[in-house]
């Protein structure tokens, strides 16, 4: 009876160490298979979705461009046709804002990327998060998303706009500066606004950038 008890109590910790090893196995399964869904795999953007009223003052903000207004959702409206009217620039505004929302609501109207791309905006960064369906054929991860995010800081500065990439990662994992060809924290204006060229154009074009507060703000020169 003596050797049997102390068996009986071996017995009986060996289960509970097994049971608390077969806990911890389906939870880390579990946290395993969250976190590549999740993060590793995610699912599609919510498209954004405009008011009446602000979709009415977003279409004012790209009619001062000459851009055309938000594609409309509705199957049966008619698009209204372009009135002739004569080129003035008198009263003509040079400077718009446009909020996170509205630039979403671009991408999501005017643009198949609704649902994979989204753009945040803070103070002078400007971060864009998207996901890309990867081929079925593609090895290993073939049918799954890739998941893509990037940052740049945008601002005006002596003059000038800048525009400095921050950085790109995969999957939350940074990229290397060398495979970004080592631009990570260069001021893009600054190394190719020299040349002819977008970034000059861009450069001379421009009398005033700034993200603030959820919002881009972009002030052209005459």
């Amino acid at each position: 009876m003596q050797n049997i008890e102390p068996e009986l109590n071996e017995k009986k910790g060996c289960l509970k160490t097994l049971a608390i090893v077969l806990v911890t196995i389906v939870i880390t399964a579990i946290i395993t298979i969250f976190v590549f869904n999740y993060y590793l795999f995610p699912k599609q953007f919510d498209e954004v979705e405009l008011s009446k009223k602000e979709e009415a003052v977003l279409n004012q903000k790209l009619k001062q461009f000459g851009l055309p207004a938000l594609a409309s959702k509705d199957a049966d409206e008619k698009p209204v046709g372009l009135q002739p009217e004569a080129y003035t620039e008198v009263g003509a505004k040079r400077e718009v804002s446009f909020s996170e929302k509205e630039v979403n609501a671009m991408l999501a109207r005017n643009t198949d990327l609704a649902e994979q791309m989204a753009i945040d905006l803070s103070d002078n960064l400007a971060s864009l998060k998207i996901i890309i369906p990867l081929d079925p054929d593609f090895p290993v991860l073939g049918g799954k998303t890739l998941k893509v995010n990037a940052g740049a800081e945008l601002a005006y500065k002596n003059g000038r706009p800048i525009v400095i990439l921050k950085g790109v990662s995969l999957w939350g994992v940074p990229i290397p500066n060398a495979w970004l060809g080592n631009l990570k924290n260069v001021d893009l204006v600054s190394e190719f606004g020299g040349d002819e060229g977008f970034w000059k154009s861009f450069s001379e074009g421009v009398d005033n950038i700034q993200v603030k507060d959820g919002r881009l703000s972009i002030k052209l020169k005459e």
